[in-house]
């Protein structure tokens, strides 16, 4: 008998199926591969400039995933448990990918509020500005901590250039309540020469130059 403590459970099991395969794609997919297939090439560009902006890519990756719970996770659930499990695994593993992108872009297009944002930026801003190689889960450090891959900075050292909106003031400096999390390092302005260094050390999953 399939209870309501049981699919909460399930639910649960596909989130955390996701929370791995964030991990995995980030790693292996997105990095490793350093620009060879679609999934790398997009986000390595996305490393080049530390921005977020949505494009077509993000519908493409939304109907893979879906394709993957809906078509693979919920297929072999109800195979090894009945139907109401597997439908509650492929939930679990969609509402994980989207709580995922939505915190993914909020990371690169707001502030901090509260302690998880706080900690989920400054995690995910040294995978960006300081070790490229670590921290590939975005919501959660338990993979990385599993895998070996998991780095705390006391602060994230930001390029001016790249630094986030949100990061600095109207003159472009650091905003005082984000001191002790980040620095600014480096020159604000931008050059053809330090593009493309950006852009060669993005695809070699190497911190961007200061």
């Amino acid at each position: 008998m399939t209870t309501v403590a049981t699919i909460v459970v399930a639910v649960t099991a596909g989130a955390l199926l996701w929370t791995l395969a964030e991990y995995l794609l980030h790693r292996f997919a997105m990095h490793c591969l350093k620009g060879k297939g679609i999934m790398s090439r997009e986000h390595l560009e996305h490393h080049v400039h530390s921005s977020w902006h949505f494009s077509r890519t993000h519908l493409m990756s939304w109907a893979g995933m879906l394709a993957v719970g809906f078509g693979l996770w919920m297929p072999l659930a109800w195979w090894a448990t009945g139907p109401a499990i597997g439908l509650a695994v492929a939930v679990g593993w969609a509402l994980g990918y989207f709580f995922y992108e939505l915190q993914h872009a909020l990371a690169h297009l707001r502030g901090p509020s509260g302690g998880y944002g706080t900690w989920l930026r400054r995690h995910h801003f040294h995978h960006h500005f300081g070790h490229p190689m670590a921290n590939h889960g975005v919501t959660l450090p338990v993979w990385d901590r599993v895998f070996g891959t998991y780095e705390r900075p006391e602060r994230v050292r930001v390029p001016r250039r790249l630094a986030l909106p949100w990061m600095v003031d109207d003159d472009g400096e650091l905003r005082p309540e984000y001191a002790e999390d980040y620095e600014l390092v480096g020159r604000a302005t931008d050059s053809e020469r330090l593009a493309g260094l950006d852009r060669a050390r993005a695809f070699a999953s190497v911190a961007p130059a200061d």
